[in-house]
């Protein structure tokens, strides 16, 4: 009986912060919009689920998630799925740029020329050029985010 009062109560202090969070208003998504006068950038919350209806994933999703559903429900891809095109072999002097919004980003590389190893994942970053461990072909990041991003690669 006292778990059960205790439960109640705990639920009923809780309700006006589960509601507060609710109301919170919506943020634009502006690290991966294109930017132009008539560009409307998309939202990065959902406007959840309404009360006794299950959400749908477009209803619930957040952040990245949510930028992709909203592209792809557009017939578009949000994010290039096109392999790298590899002309000349990467050197630590003149390594091979990987575009990129984050500060680190996983690699597969295939070789030089292209598909002369099996392809080989490793994480590349900005401050310095990464060799693939096969070949021997440098990369580095491009990093093209938000000069005030201080996430440091926490994922």
């Amino acid at each position: 009986m006292l778990r059960l009062s205790l439960r109640t109560s705990l639920f009923a202090l809780a309700r006006p912060a589960m509601r507060s969070a609710v109301a919170t208003p919506a943020r634009a998504f502006t690290a991966f919009a294109a930017r132009a006068s008539d560009h409307q950038e998309p939202q990065i919350f959902g406007t959840g689920g309404k009360a006794g209806e299950v959400p749908t994933d477009l209803d619930q999703a957040t952040g990245i998630e949510r930028f992709e559903l909203l592209y792809k429900l557009k017939g578009e891809e949000a994010f290039s799925t096109q392999p790298l095109e590899v002309t000349q072999m990467g050197t630590l002097t003149a390594p091979i740029s990987v575009f990129s919004l984050d500060n680190t980003r996983i690699v597969g590389c295939t070789g030089f020329p292209v598909d002369s190893h099996d392809t080989i994942l490793f994480t590349i970053n900005k401050e310095k050029p990464t060799r693939c461990p096969e070949c021997g072909c440098a990369y580095q990041v491009d990093y093209q985010g938000l000069p005030e991003s201080h996430d440091h690669g926490h994922h």
